[in-house]
């Protein structure tokens, strides 16, 4: 039988509450991209799309892989 996988959540607090993210998109608010396995084709696609938003949400901030 094979388990499912859940990724690590991180709770941040906010002026509205508590906020859950996992990981990864807690890494990418940050212009943190991931790479946690091989790169093959959809890895590269993900990571692509990850850099072309983060650089049009601020194009002045680096991108750390």
């Amino acid at each position: 039988m094979e388990r499912a996988y859940y990724p690590p959540i991180v709770i941040e607090e906010t002026p509205r509450g508590e906020r859950s993210y996992d990981i990864y998109s807690r890494l990418l608010k940050d212009n943190i991209i991931f790479l946690g396995t091989a790169i093959d084709d959809s890895v590269a696609n993900a990571v692509v799309a990850q850099m072309l938003f983060l650089e049009s949400e601020n194009p002045d901030k680096d991108i750390q892989i």
